[in-house]
């Protein structure tokens, strides 16, 4: 029981009994002590549960599988509309605008629409396929293990491309146009040009979008928690640590995953920073 004057509790049971969450360590101690509370786990048996658990590692396959199709695909559609859209043409502010639409449009929102669109028996997906006459009957592109993935990067890389478009359109729009004149006086071939003048220029800005786009896809989980749920062929590290701490009530765990997820977010921007110093600097 609490005393009333002071708030503190008077009865030494209560306090052998009251026990909080400790956000770091991912674990609950005893609030009068300090110490762990008895009958739950020491972090390093959360820590080791996870990583003995096959599924977390699955998670993490799926997760860099994610990353790595999703950002080289938006790499290569971003700077092929980016080089499209910095060309004149009547109409280019208008299409500037309708390219940032599916960036523009809810993530939740996307997704269902997409859920809707794959949907194996009404789906306007299957129906175009089997007009098409592609496939024989429609297919359960979500549910499929072994469709689930690519259905989920698709849809990724229509939302996310005009973000990094964009960002290497201003970078495009800001380099000089003297080298350019310079390489069409010379009859410098065009995909010359780009891979030894343009691609060198937009590669500060280009890195920039990478390690943006390489985090939101490390730690992705609405798009497809959304579409796919708790599917072991789409499962990624946020969602594994969401399994655990609301359907399972695993909150040590939980903490441990989420722990382990921002680690792996934390090497992978030092590994590209590394990565861009060391090409930057050999340039």
């Amino acid at each position: 029981m609490l005393d009333a004057e002071t708030g503190q509790l008077t009865d030494e049971t209560d306090r052998d009994h009251l026990i909080v969450y400790d956000r770091v360590d991912g674990t609950y101690v005893n609030a009068e002590t300090g110490a762990p509370a008895p009958g739950i786990a020491d972090p390093l048996f959360q820590w080791s549960g996870v990583l003995a658990d096959p599924l977390w590692w699955r998670s993490v396959l799926n997760t860099l599988v994610f990353a790595v199709a999703s950002v080289s695909l938006e790499v290569i559609l971003g700077v092929a509309i980016a080089l499209a859209l910095d060309a004149g043409f009547r109409a280019r502010g208008l299409l500037r605008a309708a390219v940032l639409i599916p960036w523009a449009i809810p993530t939740v929102v996307s997704a269902k629409m997409w859920g809707w669109m794959y949907h194996d028996s009404f789906g306007v997906l299957n129906d175009i396929l089997l007009g098409l006459g592609l496939i024989s009957e429609g297919l359960a592109w979500t549910a499929d293990p072994h469709l689930a993935m690519a259905a989920v990067v698709f849809v990724d890389v229509w939302k996310t491309t005009p973000f990094l478009a964009l960002l290497v359109l201003a970078a495009l729009q800001m380099l000089p146009g003297e080298c350019y004149e310079a390489a069409r006086v010379d009859g410098v071939p065009p995909l010359t040009v780009f891979f030894r003048v343009t691609l060198p220029l937009i590669k500060p800005a280009l890195m920039v979008a990478i390690i943006f786009r390489t985090l939101d896809a490390l730690r992705i989980f609405d798009l497809i928690y959304v579409l796919t749920a708790n599917t072991e062929a789409t499962m990624t590290m946020s969602v594994y640590a969401r399994q655990e701490l609301i359907d399972f009530q695993n909150v040590g765990a939980g903490s441990a995953a989420s722990t382990l997820l921002f680690f792996v977010i934390a090497l992978a921007t030092v590994l590209y920073l590394m990565a861009g110093r060391v090409r930057l600097g050999a340039d």
